[in-house]
């Protein structure tokens, strides 16, 4: 059985390789309408060629409050309101405290944090009643990571922001939740170091992670797919980490 059949989802950033497409594709394979939203057309693209006529691409930046009213129009002309909602779509880069720039902190807390807090604010007329709301936070919030400090902060903010949403949404029988990947082997992580630096960078965080390597995004989507059902249905506020280990043991 389905766990999503008839269900309505959105995930931001859902067309790169990584985790957002691997999520729309496990949502839809659990039966959901999805509707995936990015900067890259062409990644939009190839994303609904490759998942599907369950997924519906929207191009936009969360960034853009215009973009944002735009992609929830194109849901809402769906009639079926909103069951789940993934705000996934992120941005990261390395600075020091020495080096960090207003611009750096401008661009990763723009998208990491306002940008996500307005996409879920502009989706509360859709939610339905029982929707299931997911925030990527991530195990750097927990970690004191040299010259990530900017994107911990930014995951951090998030991680509390789920808990008040969690607090305000629950008499709406809308859950809130966040999801916590450790390092996880995606385009983005390779576009962070670059090309050159990639493969020592990916051996270099595996060897730190209890179970021995980094993650698959199709591990993290069947995580989300777990909060966005019912069989999560008494979490609530909560932080699910799939880290192989990272942070807890």
């Amino acid at each position: 059985m389905l766990r999503l059949a008839g269900k309505t989802a959105v995930v931001t950033g859902g067309g790169t390789r990584g985790i957002g497409r691997a999520t729309a594709a496990r949502l839809a394979a659990e039966g959901a309408h999805v509707f995936i939203t990015g900067r890259r057309t062409a990644e939009l693209d190839e994303a609904v060629a490759a998942i599907g006529g369950t997924v519906t691409a929207v191009p936009g930046d969360i960034t853009d409050p215009a973009d944002l009213d735009h992609l929830y129009d194109v849901v809402a002309a769906r009639g079926r309101g909103l069951d789940v909602l993934f705000a996934n779509a992120a941005t990261a880069s390395f600075a020091t405290i020495e080096t960090i720039t207003a611009e750096d902190l401008d661009r990763v807390f723009g998208v990491n944090v306002k940008g996500t807090v307005f996409t879920v604010q502009k989706a509360l007329p859709l939610l339905n009643e029982g929707a299931s709301v997911i925030v990527n936070a991530s195990t750097a919030a927990d970690r004191g990571t040299a010259g990530f400090g900017a994107y911990a902060a930014s995951k951090a903010a998030l991680r509390t922001f789920t808990r008040s949403w969690a607090n305000e949404l629950k008499d709406r029988g809308i859950r809130v939740n966040a999801i916590s990947p450790g390092p996880t082997d995606t385009s983005g992580l390779t576009e962070l170091v670059g090309e050159d630096d990639s493969a020592a960078f990916k051996a270099n965080e595996a060897a730190r992670i209890a179970i021995g390597r980094l993650g698959h995004v199709d591990e993290v989507a069947a995580a989300v797919a777990f909060l966005a059902s019912a069989d999560s249905t008494f979490m609530l506020g909560a932080n699910l980490y799939v880290d192989g280990g990272e942070n807890q043991i």
